[in-house]
């Protein structure tokens, strides 16, 4: 039975930048995309702060190769842009033959369509090759279909742990043997229902997001799509891809505590960062950095803070949240920050907690404020907490360290 997952192939697309290489960029140069909404018709336009993918639908589309008239979510397209230069970047078309999984975490699904023409499906049927588009599924169809994949194939949708869960779950099926390698990650677009939801609930702030501060006051949503190609160090054997990393831990648990809140001592997440390190056979002082989840609500923060306490309970890691860089891309949220992570791991770089300035008193640690260069990274772990307590944590480490 194999026992070791390496990452060969990555794929990117957010506010930062349209492939791995722009979000790089964009993070070595502390650029952030939160701002104005500018591709959502919304009464919400000039209340709050985002983080758009630069491009259109439209040119989403001609990107994608795609005739005009395709009817493809934004959450479609996000996700066959990304999820096609993970799949390139292995060379996964060179090696007929592998058992390729594809495993791709969204909620929102294709409601940008479908909230678009709602009034239509009542009145006619000009737009009803939408309606199909509404299932979360229909997103991970088309990515298959796009990249010529006829094999396993699941949607998981745990609301912002989705991504992190699928990672996972595509190395549990490799480790069991049903999978030579896979595709897994996340796809997530904004809509009007999207914003609204988030705004019903009081957790959007009309300003950058400050993760961690005392001053914090809620989350800026974020959209794009990001997937990892996963190996066995068999198949790897096959291929000869360059080994990125190596997933040493994944940890998932529920701890129901509310449907939208995490519990105030962060049982849940402690308990998902603690699955993870006990797989990986890590101890906490082994980790260099954390990727928290760190929405910049009042709630996640102090739940994280203190699983994060409660388990280092030596020297704490460096921590950050990156989410003042891309906002909160929910669904794909787990696996963005997971790219966001290695990246940092392979430039030796812990990204900074962007607009941190006010401690928070329930907390002993402060995350990164600035951007902290020449660290020799050899482990990461990368937190994703979702709606209903349902948190996941992943576990990188540099290949070659023993």
């Amino acid at each position: 039975m194999p026992s070791r997952i390496f990452v060969t192939g990555l794929g990117f697309i957010s506010g930062l930048g349209n492939n791995v290489q722009e979000n790089l960029n964009s993070l070595l140069n502390l650029r952030s995309n939160i701002g104005p909404i500018r591709h959502i018709d919304t009464n919400l336009k000039h209340e709050l702060a985002v983080s758009e993918v630069s491009m259109t639908s439209d040119e989403l589309m001609r990107d994608a190769g795609l005739p005009d008239d395709s009817a493809y979510s934004r959450n479609a397209l996000l996700g066959i842009i990304a999820a096609k230069e993970a799949f390139s970047h292995a060379k996964l078309d060179k090696h007929p033959g592998l058992n390729i999984g594809l495993i791709s975490g969204t909620t929102v699904g294709g409601m940008d369509e479908c909230e678009k023409y709602y009034q239509d499906f009542l009145t006619n049927d000009s737009k009803n090759r939408f309606i199909e588009t509404y299932d979360c599924a229909d997103s991970t169809e088309k990515i298959a279909d796009h990249l010529g994949l006829k094999g396993f194939m699941t949607t998981i949708s745990t609301a912002c742990s989705s991504a992190a869960n699928s990672i996972g779950f595509a190395a549990r099926m490799m480790k069991a043997g049903k999978l030579d390698c896979a595709v897994a990650g996340g796809t997530e677009s904004l809509t009007r229902f999207h914003l609204n939801g988030f705004n019903a609930l009081k957790i959007l702030d009309k300003f950058p997001c400050r993760p961690f501060d005392a001053t914090r006051n809620g989350i800026n949503l974020g959209e794009g799509a990001a997937y990892l190609v996963l190996e066995t160090e068999e198949t790897n054997q096959k291929t000869g891809n360059p080994v990125l990393c190596e997933l040493v831990g994944y940890g998932n648990a529920c701890e129901a505590f509310h449907q939208t809140a995490s519990s105030p001592d962060g049982a849940g997440a402690y308990l998902a960062m603690k699955k993870a390190l006990d797989m990986s056979g890590e101890t906490p002082d082994a980790i260099d950095y954390i990727n928290a989840h760190g929405t910049g609500t009042d709630n996640n923060d102090l739940s994280e803070g203190r699983a994060i306490e409660k388990l280092f309970t030596g020297k704490i890691p460096h921590v950050s949240s990156t989410k003042p860089f891309t906002g909160h891309m929910t669904s794909a949220a787990g696996s963005a920050e997971a790219i966001i992570s290695i990246l940092g791991m392979q430039q030796g770089i812990i990204w900074p907690n962007m607009n941190f300035s006010n401690p928070m008193p329930e907390l002993k640690f402060q995350p990164a404020g600035e951007i902290i260069r020449g660290v020799d990274i050899k482990l990461v772990m990368s937190n994703s907490f979702g709606f209903g307590g349902n948190d996941s944590t992943l576990i990188f480490k540099k290949h070659g360290v023993h």
